[in-house]
């Protein structure tokens, strides 16, 4: 007799497990700096002379526009990391599932082996052993799914429970071949998440670098120009100086959207992130609505076809509006042409005019 299929789990490594991935511990100025500058190093070494002074022929307005463009191509990046991490973690939970229904199904495979055994002996016992126990019991399992159909019209008190061992190991098989493909699935996810991870930071640290080189004034400068300025932390639904717009919310569901975007003001940027303690774009907008009890998809690309499309001249607060050609940005419209959104690193949640951006549509999540 042929040993019982093995039915334990083989654990499988995660291969991200030697990454820090967004949405843990904050790193420090320093942390982000100190690794792998020589990536950004030649981008940014001709831009500015030792002293912190623009080189000759570049100016802070330049290397403002530079940066705006590393970090929306980081949040291009950052849009797709997050479409892979969410295939990735559905995958993940995918396997695990189809690891225990093999298990579960495998078990009891060997359990109607066993009972097959038992009648082998008692027939052996009696005078011989039935044909069709006799296939059975072949150690070529391929030969006796092959002649299941025949076992099947078998008129014999053996056959039934041999068609019936036969039921059972192709469900087996076919969950096993399920999970194989589920596991390339997640393997192919995870490459992707490497390869994005790695995009990711490359273009943060390098327009890092740059702002490095810039003289403290000249920061300051940059960040009131782009109205990333420090925002207080949130005080009961709203940060200081900032008050509520005064358009009306469509429907329940959109106004504690709206009012979940406000609690976050002030809070920081992290890519990768959905909350509590730090979100980016479309993680934002995710944790707002599903504050109201809808859940949206992770990505900026996915988000806006959650809903039914809405013109400009018809936003209300709590619709989602999209921006750039990619569709790499999203925020949460509050009214009065503005929106709350998580811009990019060093910018916390903060309210902004819509038309800071290139506007590329709107959506109004079904409530």
């Amino acid at each position: 007799m042929t040993a019982p299929v093995a039915s334990h789990r083989k654990t499988r490594q995660n291969p991200l497990a030697a990454f820090v991935l967004p949405g843990g511990t904050r790193t420090t100025r320093t942390a982000r700096t100190a690794a792998t500058l020589a990536l950004a190093g030649a981008a940014t070494a001709t831009v500015f002379d030792g002293t912190g002074q623009a080189a000759s022929g570049t100016t802070p307005a330049q290397v403002k526009d530079r940066v705006d463009a590393l970090y929306q191509e980081a949040e291009v990046a950052t849009q797709k990391y997050d479409g892979a991490k969410e295939q990735a973690d559905t995958a993940r939970k995918e396997l695990s599932t189809l690891q225990d229904e093999a298990a579960r199904r495998t078990g009891e495979l060997n359990a109607a082996r066993a009972d097959l055994g038992t009648m082998a002996a008692t027939e052996y016992r009696s005078g011989g052993v039935d044909p069709t126990v006799r296939l059975m019991m072949s150690a070529d399992p391929q030969r006796y799914l092959d002649g299941a159909t025949v076992l099947e019209r078998a008129g014999s008190h053996q056959a039934g429970a041999v068609a019936g061992y036969a039921r059972r190991l192709g469900r087996v098989r076919q969950v096993r071949e399920r999970a194989e493909a589920t596991a390339e699935r997640l393997e192919h996810n995870e490459t992707a998440l490497r390869k994005h991870r790695v995009t990711v930071v490359r273009k943060l640290r390098s327009a890092e670098q740059l702002l490095d080189r810039l003289t403290d004034e000249q920061r300051r400068r940059m960040a009131r120009e782009d109205g990333s300025a420090d925002v207080g932390p949130a005080r009961e639904g709203r940060a200081p100086g900032l008050p509520r717009a005064s358009a009306q919310a469509p429907n329940s569901r959109a106004a504690q959207a709206v009012s979940f975007a406000y609690a976050a003001l002030g809070k920081p940027y992290v890519w990768g992130a959905t909350g509590p303690s730090a979100y980016d774009c479309s993680g934002l907008t995710q944790a707002a609505w599903k504050s109201s009890g809808i859940s949206l998809p992770r990505t900026t690309y996915t988000q806006i076809n959650s809903g039914p499309r809405i013109d400009r001249s018809q936003l209300a607060p709590g619709d989602l509006v999209f921006f750039y050609t990619g569709i790499s940005h999203v925020g949460l419209y509050i009214g009065d042409g503005k929106m709350i959104h998580a811009p990019h690193p060093g910018a916390p949640v903060r309210i902004a005019p819509i038309d800071q951006m290139p506007f590329a549509g709107a959506t109004r999540p079904a409530a």
